[in-house]
């Protein structure tokens, strides 16, 4: 399987403008530049996708582990921080911290937390990221 995206900068530096978009069609000619990555400007950029792509896939990664573990019902809510420091003269993704809340009846702590682990482990974007990757949990009966 492959999926594709594709990228546009017209200028060059911090006056230049890039756009951004994706085989599905989700994101047409999406705005990102030196603004949205670096200040508070419209539109978007690579780390704020990154953490939407590693929010999802763990995200889908733990449903399923938790529906071959025998659950059958839940709700897991992800969010992924990205964090983006100085490195020499450029810049590196060094982290990405994933905040889970779930609900899943019938499911003790410690289960949770060994399926939640290699779901973190195994979703494929992790394994793609060369960064820390943490998860804390919020479990809810």
């Amino acid at each position: 399987m492959i999926r594709s995206a594709s990228a546009r900068y017209e200028g060059l530096g911090k006056d230049g403008k890039g756009h951004v978009s994706t085989q599905s069609g989700v994101l047409s000619d999406q705005q990102y530049g030196f603004n949205t990555r670096f200040e508070d400007g419209k539109g978007t950029n690579p780390e704020e996708l990154i953490a939407a792509a590693h929010a999802s896939c763990f995200t889908m990664a733990l449903s399923f582990a938790l529906a071959g573990a025998g659950f059958s019902d839940g709700t897991l809510e992800t969010t992924a921080k990205v964090t983006l420091d100085k490195d020499g003269d450029g810049f590196k993704v060094t982290k990405s911290a994933l905040t889970l809340n779930a609900n899943v009846p019938g499911i003790d702590q410690a289960k949770f937390e060994e399926i939640a682990a290699g779901a973190k482990a195994g979703c494929p974007i992790s394994k793609l990221l060369n960064a820390d990757i943490t998860l804390e949990h919020t479990l809810t009966a």
